[in-house]
């Protein structure tokens, strides 16, 4: 019942010439995930996976922070509403600001290929409330082969990256590495960064000292080495590792930036196949993860050169997954068990050369209290095929303890330190094929997180008692997937009933649960009008609701909830040339919750170009412009469960790129 749909959203992914190394989009077989390949081919502008994804899935939005390591909204779900994992280990950011989020801690590059899941209908791993986004990077092949990239772009962009892979079939290698700086962007009023902080911002120590206005955006190096071991014909040794460098990054909408940001992660799996009537493959991960954060405002204007504020931040997780597949009958089945251990950790507040000028006792104390977070879990899934209907299940049980072996600066003393949750998720979701180019699926499923460290723990006012509860989401998905000779469309509605979500309440400064819905419907469509020429078309709509406003509020609408977008695409290929030009347009922001810090945003409609040449098979050449008529426009609005730049002058808005060329050079052996 898998079908490869002809369709790119933004990227003409579905110019089918053999030799044309485009990515492309696939929709997996239960019809609530897409499969976005290449992304490494496909998304030459930058290393910025979240901006990639943004791109290639209509489900899928950006959250502008910086020139780079910017967050993503999976149907506006963020942070640990949804699910983050690089080739099966998760990686937890620093930064409880988000300068770091887990998409950042790898480049585009090295991905082979992003599976993006809508909804609750992951139970392999912890906490896939509303969604999943797991990335794949590439493997060693056999023989001798590789890419290495060149890129230029405006504003001083530049990005070298290689990667090569050799071996047998018992023995391969793989070894990657890029290196990638930028000036500040400029928005399309001609604002770089800097200059759209110290525009909006009245508090004079908000902005960038005069010394650093023009100073470069970020430095960002990546080293990464994979090794696949056959023993023998019927089990595979797999180790992996990425080294992530990041300096010197500038977000000019938080309040500090990042002195820099390191990870490490490591993955170690294993797997024997044929083992017995009931287990066709035992399959083994484990995985260790680290990030090193430290922010700082050494670039603002303080009144004292000397005195600035660092937070040092460091977020470690390690885990193991046992899973075994077998099958009975027509139905194909895995169980297994994950068991994960998180500590996030965090000091504020240093003196610097003296520097007193922060609250008195605020010197070196905890702000993130050295929080472990530990989760076991058992879990079981099925696909069944039973004639024209493919039937898929799932479930999972959790039992996570989260406990702060710290005190807080703003913990009070009968703060609950140790915590417990427990949870059972499980869904159902059937695929009929009415006839070879139709199918109609429909589903249900219920999942749950646990709080993190920062929402039981960071809170500018103390809690009664430290204990937030746990989200539990309960959603029905449904839709229909259209495949034609020269055309198709895919359509994907949901709807999410959110108990106890957690969610910021500006007025007391602290997180708290309330009871919320959000439905929305996704679109996507393609047809080729010749041998040369197709057309395409992706649109998202959400749209979400508490169902009671927060205490001493009124406003009922949910935040980050992302208003109608539509991305339209022209593409023509012949020979070796390929040419696609689009419009991406989004309707104004009316529907936003004013009461927690977010902004009326005018809606937009840029328009972009790209042109790749096939100059032979091993050398192609890619030439583009993003927002050719040079518009001004935000995509990211302003809740305040970050801390952003401005006070009573309001909160900053950061725009996004003005007109962008950029230039790729790629050979490939």
């Amino acid at each position: 019942m898998k079908k490869t749909i002809l369709i790119s959203a933004v990227a003409a992914s579905f110019l089918v010439a053999n030799d044309a190394d485009l990515g492309t989009i696939s929709v997996s077989e239960n019809g609530v995930s897409q499969k976005i390949e290449n992304v490494s081919g496909e998304d030459l502008k930058s290393a910025d996976l979240a901006e990639a994804l943004s791109k290639n899935s209509s489900s899928v939005n950006l959250i502008r922070r910086s020139g780079i390591a910017n967050d993503v909204l999976v149907r506006s779900q963020k942070k640990d509403n949804i699910v983050v994992v690089i080739d099966d280990a998760k990686v937890c950011g620093a930064c409880p600001n988000r300068m770091d989020p887990p998409t950042s801690h790898i480049v585009t590059n090295n991905v082979e290929d992003i599976e993006v899941i809508g909804g609750p209908f992951d139970v392999e791993n912890m906490g896939t409330l509303s969604g999943q986004v797991k990335i794949k990077t590439k493997d060693p092949k056999a023989g001798v082969n590789g890419d290495i990239n060149l890129n230029k772009g405006s504003y001083g962009y530049s990005k070298l990256s290689a990667n090569v892979s050799g071996g047998d079939e018992k023995i391969r290698v793989l070894v990657g590495s890029s290196y990638e700086n930028s000036d500040q962007y400029e928005d399309g009023s001609g604002n770089t960064m800097a200059e759209q902080l110290n525009s909006q911002v009245s508090t004079p120590t908000q902005k960038y000292a005069t010394s650093k206005v023009d100073m470069e955006a970020y430095t960002k190096k990546t080293n990464t080495l994979k090794l696949f071991v056959n023993p023998t014909e019927n089990s595979e040794i797999r180790f992996g590792y990425t080294a992530n460098r990041s300096d010197d990054i500038l977000y000019p909408s938080s309040t500090m930036d990042a002195i820099y940001d390191d990870s490490d992660i490591y993955t170690l799996g294993a797997t024997i196949k044929n083992i017995g009537d009931y287990s066709d493959a035992l399959k083994i991960e484990a995985y260790k993860s680290t990030v090193e954060h430290l922010m700082s405002t050494k670039y603002r204007a303080n009144m004292n050169p000397l005195a600035y504020m660092d937070a040092y931040v460091e977020s470690e997780i390690e885990g193991i997954k046992l899973k075994n597949s077998f099958d009975i009958n027509d139905s194909k089945v895995d169980i297994g068990l994950d068991t994960s251990k998180r500590n996030w950790n965090g000091n504020k507040y240093h003196s610097i050369n003296g520097y007193t000028g922060m609250t008195a006792g605020m010197t070196d104390r905890y702000f993130m209290p050295d929080v472990d977070t530990k989760n076991k879990a058992i879990f079981a899934k099925s696909t069944t095929q039973i004639g024209d209907t493919e039937i898929a299940m799932g479930v999972r049980y959790d039992n996570t303890n989260v406990k702060a072996n710290e005190v807080a600066k703003s913990m009070s003393a009968t703060a609950d330190r140790d915590i417990d949750y427990k949870s059972l998720s499980a869904n159902i979701l059937a695929t009929y094929a009415l006839n070879d180019s139709l199918d109609i699926f429909a589903g249900i499923g219920q999942s749950a997180r646990v709080p993190d460290a920062k929402e039981l723990y960071m809170g500018g006012t103390a809690k009664a008692d430290g204990d937030v509860k746990q989200t539990k989401n309960r959603e029905i998905d449904v839709g229909f997937d259209y495949t034609g000779n020269s055309n198709g469309a895919k359509t994907k509605l949901f709807y999410s009933d959110l108990k106890d979500y957690i969610y910021y309440h500006s007025t007391n400064q602290e997180y708290v649960n309330v009871d919320a819905k959000i439905y929305g419907i996704e679109v996507s469509a393609y047809q080729y009008i010749n041998d040369e020429i197709s057309m395409d078309l992706m649109a998202s709509w959400q749209r979400g609701k508490k169902d009671n406003a927060l205490a001493g509020q009124t406003d009922k609408d949910l935040a980050d909830i992302v208003p109608l977008k539509t991305n339209i695409g022209i593409n023509y290929e012949k020979s070796a040339h390929n040419l696609r030009l689009e419009l991406v347009a989004a309707k104004n922001w009316s529907n936003y919750d004013e009461d927690n810090g977010e902004q009326a945003m005018a809606g937009y409609g840029v328009l972009n170009a790209k042109y790749n040449y096939k100059v032979s098979k091993n050398f192609d050449m890619t030439f583009g412009m993003d927002n050719i008529f040079d518009k001004t426009y935000a995509v990211s609005n302003t809740y305040k469960d970050l801390t952003l730049a401005g006070t009573s002058d309001g909160i900053m808005m950061l725009n996004e790129l003005g007109r962008y060329t950029y230039a790729n050079l790629r050979y490939k052996f």
